[in-house]
């Protein structure tokens, strides 16, 4: 199974970066990843235009055969070890292309919602559209490590 992630914007720290990079680094090991940056729309200001724009962006990026899973806080919560579950029910069940799409600030428009297969929030405490990548990053590299019974996670 590929697993893409599409998200909203640079990421501008250099901290959050070189940890999305180390566990891109470290998921290569487990499955094929591609991670993409798009571009943000600055000039829209309105932030339901400017969600709805996001969304026609991310949809054209995806496929028929794609699986796709926003991250939002309004999803369904999964513990680590259920994260790690689902993720490998989808690859028994040989889904050739797992997408998560992480917003923009404003989160996704309505339009984005309907054609998810899944929502899953990563917690009920809000963090930063850009914080979310490396979380992301993390749960599924566990996901992985739990799937395999590696050391990683300490239930």
């Amino acid at each position: 199974m590929r697993i893409k992630i599409y998200c909203i914007g640079k990421t501008n720290e250099a901290y959050l970066e070189k940890g999305i990079n180390e566990y891109l680094k470290r998921l290569k090991h487990y499955t094929n990843i591609e991670y993409e940056e798009i571009k943000d729309i600055k000039s829209i200001h309105d932030p339901n235009t400017l969600k709805l724009k996001e969304s026609e962006v991310f949809l054209s990026k995806i496929t028929k055969d794609d699986v796709l899973v926003l991250l939002d806080e309004m999803g369904q919560e999964y513990s680590s070890i259920q994260f790690a579950s689902f993720i490998e029910k989808l690859t028994n069940q040989s889904v050739k292309n797992l997408v998560f799409i992480i917003g923009g600030a404003f989160g996704h428009h309505s339009v984005l919602k309907e054609k998810a297969n899944f929502t899953i929030s990563l917690s009920k405490m809000t963090f930063s559209h850009q914080m979310v990548r490396l979380i992301a990053m993390e749960q599924l590299y566990r996901a992985y490590s739990i799937i395999r019974n590696e050391k990683y996670h300490n239930p």
